[in-house]
């Protein structure tokens, strides 16, 4: 890389959760010229017991609305930013920025606005604090009246924006519509900011700081110290982030992904480690067998027989366009002669069941329906999986060790992945056999 390059740098809620980390973040910073656009999240927990701003700022807000008593929460909100400043020994002051907020919040600005204002008030904060220009997304980050976001309109906006800037923080999280109305990405939506500016300003490198030291091969939470992944492919990610991986939000891969912009995840408390590499191609050597192993709990499996399926044109049609006027989305479609089966998320098959029924029953005239609830799927991702023999025997060979039943099997077409369906029971159990397994 050279001395002209740029690196855009997004930092999360735990690095920017108090006047330590963010001491953090300006080494960080100031250690690498190249760091020049920097994208803050909104103060995360301190602790276990902490909360985050952002959920104050929906208390907060919900209390406003309801006519409740909002002030000792926003109170909270204010003294949590005042106690960083204090520390960091900064002349900042928030007050009409609070202000601001109180009477927008009255006004009924909508829960988008109050979600977005903890970004809002951490990058003055962060700007301040490194001495660089202060940019609101609301003026460059495009959504239409709706809330769909614009990308090529935000391209074209945060070019002309940061073209006029060395140096800039643009807070994460949210954008707005021509008239001026705040709109938010989902939470985690920082990384998605992050991945935009790193588009617009054709970065060499994204950076995502977090408080983990990168990709870890499955989640934590399950498996004791998994082992991390050094390097992988954007298409590894995106398969795991669908799967439920969460280190980085999954829309973030497409803004840089198209322009062959790499990202490395960082641990912001020991940015000595050398995290991970998110890349476009990988060389053979770097290459593993698997490089993630996650999964999803509480979907439906929905059974339909009818006799002579296979010879029937159009039947696949007949049966997604049952879901499509239902508006619900499948995950998997595992089938036989006479038999297939649609996986879909528990929750939106219970919310529309029976008009999906009665859709089912009038566009395809089944044989028999069955309807299996529960259902956790748990993903197995890796480019390397294809080139390795015996690697589907240990994959089978340990759940059956681990008293596991498997009720599906889809094996990726791109043959980068392998799901599988097991009981809501067995989904730990399922994911710490098959790291034993595949992780050596």
């Amino acid at each position: 890389m050279t001395e002209s390059g740029i690196k855009v740098a997004k930092f999360g809620g735990s690095s920017l959760a108090d006047a330590g980390q963010f001491r953090k973040v300006k080494a960080i910073v100031e250690k690498d010229p190249q760091r020049r656009y920097i994208i803050p999240s909104a103060p995360g927990r301190r602790n276990r017991e902490d909360e985050k701003v952002t959920d104050l700022l929906y208390q907060c807000y919900a209390e406003t609305v309801s006519g409740g008593d909002y002030r000792s929460t926003l109170d909270k909100i204010r003294q949590r930013y005042q106690e960083i400043i204090d520390e960091l020994g900064l002349a900042l002051s928030l007050e009409s920025q609070f202000e601001k907020i109180e009477q927008a919040f009255l006004e009924k600005a909508g829960e988008e606005y109050a979600a977005s204002r903890g970004e809002y008030l951490n990058g003055i904060l962060l700007a301040d604090y490194l001495g660089y220009d202060f940019i609101d997304p609301a003026c460059a980050v495009r959504f239409d009246r709706d809330g769909i976001f614009e990308d090529e309109r935000t391209n074209f906006f945060l070019q002309e924006c940061l073209g006029k800037t060395e140096h800039a923080v643009i807070p994460g999280f949210y954008g707005a519509d021509d008239a001026g109305n705040i709109h938010t990405f989902s939470r985690g939506g920082s990384d998605v900011t992050g991945a935009i500016v790193a588009r617009a300003v054709q970065a060499d490198l994204y950076e995502n700081w977090t408080d983990v030291p990168g990709f870890l091969l499955t989640d934590p939470g399950i498996v004791k110290d998994p082992k991390k992944i050094d390097v992988m492919t954007f298409g590894e990610l995106r398969e795991l982030s669908y799967r439920g991986a969460t280190v980085l939000h999954e829309e973030a891969v497409y803004p840089v992904r198209r322009e062959g912009i790499s990202i490395h995840i960082r641990n912001t408390n020991h940015p000595e480690e050398t995290g991970t590499l998110i890349c476009s191609q990988i060389r053979p050597e770097d290459m593993v067998p698997v490089t993630g192993i996650a999964g999803k709990k509480n979907f439906t499996a929905i059974s339909i027989a009818k006799n002579r399926m296979n010879a029937q044109i159009g039947f696949c049609k007949k049966l997604l366009e049952a879901f499509e006027e239902n508006q619900i989305s499948c995950e998997h479609l595992p089938s036989g002669i006479d038999t297939i089966s649609v996986i879909l998320s528990q929750q939106e098959f219970h919310s529309k069941e029976q008009q999906i029924m009665e859709s089912l029953h009038r566009l395809l005239r089944p044989d028999k329906i069955e309807v299996d609830d529960d259902m956790a799927l748990v993903t197995v991702v890796g480019k390397g999986m294809r080139s390795v023999c015996g690697i589907a025997s240990r994959f089978f060979t340990a759940l059956g060790d681990a008293g596991v039943n498997i009720k599906m099997i889809d094996m990726g077409s791109n043959e980068v992945n392998c799901t599988i369906g097991v009981s809501n029971r067995d989904f730990e159990t399922a994911i710490r056999a098959l790291y034993e397994a595949l992780a050596q």
